[in-house]
């Protein structure tokens, strides 16, 4: 069963199967993983037997990771607080939440992660923008790696998880409890490109995989309509 999960992410969820089975030599019926999907948007995904079983993202795509813009996971009851306190109705404090919020609203600087790294020693609000969205990050790591009961790996993608290695170390920090024993040398090399980032003795595997949505698109399309 998924639970709310999106077009989205199912089909990263496909991409992801794929990837990690030619780079491991592992038939996608067989893939245990977490992924760890970074960008504007955000998502994770629990990934048994190539299927997904959970994902962050719920009825909208407001849930889950901190973002970009949108806020992830907050107390309902924020809604109508705001609405009362701001004097505004719900649908605006949905807009707040959606384009406001975020690391982008943490920071009150930029709602790109380049930037806020680069302002990261200096400005206070920034370096507390980049913490909450890697806590955020670990956060759902953990408790997806209970909800798949033994994955094999973590995957990173998306603009910032394929291209950040400074993002991947923090939100990798202090899971050697799971198995998980990080390269630095290989992650600060792997940056736009496949690859693993977890060391040779790593009981859970670490790895990035771009996120080609056109070539999984090509491939499903293909294979629906071969005879």
């Amino acid at each position: 069963m998924v639970f709310g999960d999106t077009a989205s992410t199912a089909l990263r969820t496909n991409i992801q199967s794929y990837a990690i089975s030619e780079l491991t030599e592992t038939a996608k019926e067989k893939i245990h993983v977490v992924t760890i999907h970074l960008g504007n948007g955000c998502s994770a995904c629990a990934i048994r037997g190539g299927e997904s079983l959970d994902t962050s993202m719920g009825f909208t795509p407001l849930e889950g990771l901190v973002m970009g813009t949108r806020s992830g996971d907050v107390d309902p009851a924020l809604v109508s607080y705001l609405a009362q306190e701001e004097k505004v109705d719900a649908v605006e404090v949905e807009h707040w939440l959606n384009k406001r919020s975020g690391l982008l609203g943490v920071s009150g600087l930029s709602n790109d992660m380049r930037e806020l790294m680069a302002a990261y020693d200096t400005n206070s609000r920034a370096r507390l923008a980049v913490e909450v969205f890697c806590y955020r990050a670990r956060k759902y790591l953990s408790a997806y790696l209970a909800v798949v009961g033994g994955a094999e790996a973590v995957i990173f993608s998306g603009g910032i998880g394929e291209k950040s290695p400074a993002i991947r170390e923090k939100i990798c920090q202090n899971m050697e409890w799971c198995g998980l024993k990080f390269d630095s040398a290989a992650n600060s090399l792997t940056v736009g490109r496949d690859g693993r980032i977890s060391g040779a003795d790593s009981r859970l595997k670490a790895f990035v995989v771009r996120t080609d949505e056109e070539l999984i698109i090509a491939r499903e399309t293909g294979r629906l309509i071969r005879p």
